[in-house]
């Protein structure tokens, strides 16, 4: 059987969710739902992916996130395979853990933005996990209601402008809506075992319809980010942290590791913006596939090797300083 046609375009919304095999947990215990969040942070730094809402239950997730790149593939197939990897390693598991592919249906944020935010927060609720939402430590509610820095990495505009463009009004009306119960319709599709491929009106699914099946385009959509730093900007602080010619980040051997070179490709990428193939035609890597495998390597990294990932925030610092001279 022939897999769904996965639609990616520049600033697509969608709702994601993917449950355990055979409805088994997927977050045991706190570690694995934290490790889950940190990474939903870390994609939303390297694949420019703009999340606004999560729930993470026991044995399946839901998310709703914008792509500016057109890129839910690239993402999704991060999130899957290091989530796995992380928690076969901590469970002593092996193989499988979900029960398939991601299912992403893309969404009309003019319908059902709101809508989605709504549902997907009430998970626990109507699970009857907690009795109030706030009480659930694991949705990205408290986000929306917090001033805390570490909720900043939460795509939260769309949702809260849509009350006010006043914050604390935005808040108040956020929490208003959050009191009210479900759409029914939103209810009725998620209860459903084959989920709907759009979640929009007549004329959102038409338009979209005529974009992709008459002739459906695959490339790679850059991000204008006029106020990151350059890519020579970036080379230089990792020439100078690392105390190497340019030439060093040029060389790629078979079975040895190129530090500044990964770095530069983690850079280029999480600073700038810039789009996989534009990686490896800048630092001359043979196809675009290894960079996003370096992109991979340098996260599991950071994530483990604390002196590595405090060399890598030294190369931000000069970047940051270079441009404070500018």
């Amino acid at each position: 059987m022939a897999r769904p046609l996965r639609i990616e375009y520049p600033n697509a919304w969608y709702h994601v969710m993917n449950r355990g095999r055979r409805h088994e947990e997927i977050f045991v215990d706190t570690r694995d739902h934290q490790a889950f969040i940190d990474l939903l942070k870390a994609v939303s730094e390297m694949f420019n992916a703009q999340i606004a809402a999560y729930a993470l239950m026991a044995n399946h997730y839901h998310l709703l996130l914008r792509t500016p790149e057109g890129n839910i593939n690239r993402i999704m197939r991060h999130v899957g395979g290091v989530y796995t990897q992380t928690f076969n390693r901590r469970h002593d598991h092996d193989g499988q853990l979900f029960r398939g592919r991601y299912k992403a249906i893309l969404v009309d944020e003019d319908e059902y933005l709101l809508g989605l935010v709504r549902y997907i927060h009430h998970n626990p609720l109507k699970a009857g996990m907690v009795k109030k939402l706030e009480e659930y430590d694991w949705s990205s509610h408290r986000g929306y209601l917090s001033d805390d820095e570490a909720w900043q990495w939460l795509y939260r505009e769309p949702v809260l402008k849509e009350f006010s463009t006043h914050l604390d009004e935005a808040r108040r009306g956020y929490r208003r809506f959050m009191a009210q119960d479900d759409d029914g319709s939103l209810e009725d599709i998620f209860s459903k075992m084959n989920l709907p491929a759009f979640l929009g009106g007549k004329e959102f699914i038409n338009k979209i319809k005529d974009r992709f099946f008459v002739a459906k385009a695959n490339r790679e959509v850059p991000t204008a980010k006029y106020l990151a730093p350059s890519a020579r900007e970036i080379i230089a602080a990792i020439l100078t942290i690392y105390e190497v010619e340019e030439s060093t980040l040029f060389i790629s051997k078979r079975g040895s590791t190129n530090e500044p070179r990964d770095v530069a490709i983690y850079l280029l990428r999480t600073l700038r913006g810039l789009p996989l193939q534009k990686i490896a035609e800048i630092l001359s890597v043979r196809n675009y596939s290894t960079v996003s495998t370096t992109l991979t390597r340098v996260e599991r990294r950071m994530a483990q090797d604390e002196e590595f990932k405090i060399k890598v925030a030294k190369v931000k610092a000069v970047v940051k300083k270079s441009q404070s001279e500018t």
